[in-house]
């Protein structure tokens, strides 16, 4: 029996170091500019793949991915924490995409890959915190989807439950597959590296990497075809041009800033009754509290 996992996975600016570079002139973001890091809840999401596979006879899990071609860094992040391997889908034409089109690219993607039982995301990413992308792929492939998945409970047969972390509380529901889900980050944390698999997949690259590098990998990479990270462009998939990158992209970046609070007033307490009691008089006088 095979079961398939796919986790859509995206490599982000880092949003706690946006500077006045961050954004270029067209309203997209500059990336070159900030440091790149694996999406929190995509880790989240990871998490809950590999438990699953640990749980499913004959899982595997994949991640797939687009971008630039250091994307690819977040599909061996994967990889040395349990992931079987991944798809970086990289070209010029995916430029510029908003979620619209990122959703449209990745569903052709998740159609070429093949029929999957379970796609499975991060609630949203923190360069845009829209969390569009999950449910719009679903929709383009006309799945069911389960939003803000906190614990994949139990899988039968074709049906899932699902714990849904809400803002009034907690609701267990069942769906059944395929489907998507989308993870909080309130989900468990992600597994660190495995330092056997980190030694494994070490050298795993996309063929851009590795003519980019120069190397001579034919031997190696025929002798452990595990090692080769698929690479798709646009060509390679099944997609209509009108709907990729910035032509395909109603949405546009006005603005970004940093925006960091500050305190205009401060006082230090220490931990004497007093004092506490004090400062609990004055949040009242202005309505803080109470």
């Amino acid at each position: 029996m095979s079961f398939k996992i796919v986790v859509l996975a995206k490599q982000v600016p880092d949003t706690r170091n946006v500077g006045k570079d961050a954004m270029k002139a067209d309203g997209t973001v500059n990336r070159a500019a900030l440091p790149a890091i694996y999406n929190p809840e995509d880790l989240n999401a990871l998490e809950q793949a590999l438990r699953l596979k640990a749980k499913i006879e004959g899982a595997s899990v994949h991640v797939l991915t687009m971008g630039p071609a250091r994307a690819a860094e977040i599909i061996r992040e994967s990889m040395y924490r349990g992931a079987d391997g991944g798809f970086l889908l990289s070209g010029r034409e995916f430029a510029g995409s908003d979620t619209l089109a990122t959703s449209y690219a990745l569903a052709c993607a998740i159609r070429k890959i093949g029929p999957v039982d379970i796609i499975l995301c991060g609630r949203q990413a923190i360069d845009g915190d829209t969390a569009q992308v999950g449910p719009q792929v679903a929709e383009k492939l006309g799945l069911p989807q389960i939003t803000y998945a906190e614990e994949i409970v139990d899988i039968q047969g074709k049906n899932i439950t699902v714990k849904r972390r809400l803002d009034r509380g907690v609701e267990v529901v069942k769906a059944s597959l395929p489907i998507v889900v989308t993870v909080n980050g309130t989900a468990a944390a992600c597994r660190p590296r495995h330092a056997k698999l980190t030694l494994k997949y070490k050298r795993a690259a996309t063929p851009s990497e590795l003519q980019e590098a120069g190397a001579d990998y034919t031997d190696l990479y025929d002798s452990h075809p595990y090692l080769k990270i698929n690479e798709w462009g646009v060509s390679d998939i099944d997609h209509d041009i009108n709907w990729l990158g910035l032509s395909g992209s109603p949405t546009k970046v006005k603005q970004i800033e940093s925006v960091v609070f500050t305190a205009k007033e401060s006082k230090r307490l220490t931990a004497a009754d007093g004092e506490i009691e004090e400062l609990i008089k004055d949040l009242i006088a202005n309505h803080t509290i109470g």
